[in-house]
């Protein structure tokens, strides 16, 4: 397992330098700037993750691999768009929802992970949360993306994530964290919910300054929406993973 991880952790390493944009990042290129220093760090935190997951007690080590995917998924999609957005001065939406589609049930999932890594929990909050999400993403692509009206795109996709946050702050899922989960659990899920309510909120604020209050900057928006990925994806995952360190044997 661990060869393994090194050839994997390599691979990211050298991915770069097979998918070389033709142009060059310029000192004062602040949205290439912040592309280049998220993908490195989605690599660093991606290797960390995996290797921490044969560390920590087997409860936890789904969660941790799931929040080693997460970074992974994402790295390699910065990549991409940070060599785009070098050499083409533009990150088209489709870029954004190809990762979020993937990274964003991934991220929702990990409050099931955690819970039935302590105690029982019904398949009910795993679907929930899931259907949640992608009717949130769903609805904001198409809306963003000019399939339907970005008006109904964003009510919808607000109402999913309302969905979701109905069922992390007072669904099922709040029940069983509540009343069953371990303390060092129940300090994850709470900071959790929190990245979700806070965190996520950057996003839909994205798309209404974007797309219903007469448009934004793409630089401005790809600067904010690189920030807000690095909390909402790395910073998700070490909370996770503080859990689980905390009780290591």
């Amino acid at each position: 397992m661990k060869n393994f991880l090194y050839t994997l952790f390599f691979s990211l390493l050298t991915f770069p330098l097979a998918s070389h944009a033709s142009g060059n990042l310029e000192s004062t290129d602040l949205v290439g700037v912040t592309f280049w220093v998220i993908s490195v760090a989605l690599v660093a935190s991606t290797a960390f993750f995996f290797f921490e997951s044969l560390r920590v007690k087997g409860k936890f080590r789904t969660s941790l691999v799931v929040s080693g995917l997460v970074t992974l998924v994402a790295a390699i999609h910065y990549f991409y768009m940070r060599d785009v957005w070098v050499t083409t001065g533009t990150s088209p939406t489709v870029f954004r929802y190809i990762d979020w589609v993937i990274t964003v049930p991934l991220l929702m999932i990990e409050f099931y992970l955690i819970l039935a890594a302590c105690t029982k929990v019904s398949l009910g909050v795993f679907w929930r949360l899931t259907v949640g999400t992608l009717v949130m993403l769903i609805a904001g692509y198409l809306g963003e993306a000019g399939f339907i009206d970005s008006t109904i795109g964003f009510v919808v996709g607000m109402a999913g994530w309302a969905y979701i946050l109905y069922e992390i702050f007072a669904g099922e899922a709040a029940s069983v964290n509540a009343s069953q989960a371990t303390p060092a659990v129940q300090s994850a899920y709470n900071s959790m919910k929190w990245i979700v309510t806070i965190g996520w909120a950057i996003y839909p604020l994205g798309y209404f300054f974007g797309y219903l209050a007469g448009g934004a900057d793409d630089a401005s928006l790809n600067v904010i929406y690189n920030l807000a990925d690095f909390v909402n994806k790395i910073g998700y995952g070490l909370v996770i993973w503080a859990a689980a360190a905390s009780e290591v044997d």
